[in-house]
């Protein structure tokens, strides 16, 4: 019963990914505006968002502490899973080109997708209430991004994202 069950929702992983990447005919200006989203969850822009603040003063180095616990933590059970279950990418299971260069050969779960939540959830208590839901709007479309560039599965990015949010949460739980 298990196995149908998970070649099901493969089945469905794999359709909701296709239908959802971009053409590569897709105007430049579509792509590059993809690229320039995905690239907000990127190792250089997430470590700079959440050690950057450090610098700062009054709360800022606290928040920022708690920033980069969350992105160190979330990023080891991330690499932790991606080895355990070495799922791979959409470019080499269905054939479909990415939009653009792969950080690594495995796809469950999306590292961008988790890096930019768990920086955006960390911030997101610190910042004014207006400013919180926009931080996870832009973490999303992250996530959003690697299925539309072609890199990652919606269900790698939902896992990452889920990663993210149990990090946060235990991470506040401990401060």
């Amino acid at each position: 019963m298990t196995a149908p069950l998970l070649v099901r929702i493969d089945a469905r992983d794999r359709a909701w990914m296709l239908r959802c990447a971009i053409s590569p005919a897709a105007p430049r200006a579509s792509q590059a505006g993809w690229a320039a989203i995905t690239h907000l969850g990127g190792t250089v822009v997430s470590v700079g968002a959440a050690g950057l603040p450090w610098l700062w003063c009054c709360e800022w180095p606290r928040v920022s502490h708690m920033a980069l616990a969350t992105l160190v933590i979330s990023h080891v059970l991330v690499q932790l899973a991606k080895r355990t279950v070495g799922r791979g990418r959409p470019a080499r299971t269905c054939h479909l080109r990415a939009a653009v260069r792969e950080p690594d050969r495995f796809s469950f779960p999306s590292g961008h997708a988790t890096a930019s939540m768990a920086v955006a959830l960390a911030y997101a208590v610190a910042v004014p209430p207006w400013a919180g839901p926009l931080l996870v709007l832009l973490a999303l479309l992250v996530g959003f991004s690697r299925v539309r560039l072609g890199v990652h599965y919606p269900s790698d990015v939902v896992a990452g994202q889920l990663i993210a949010i149990g990090t946060a949460l235990g991470v506040h739980g401990l401060a």
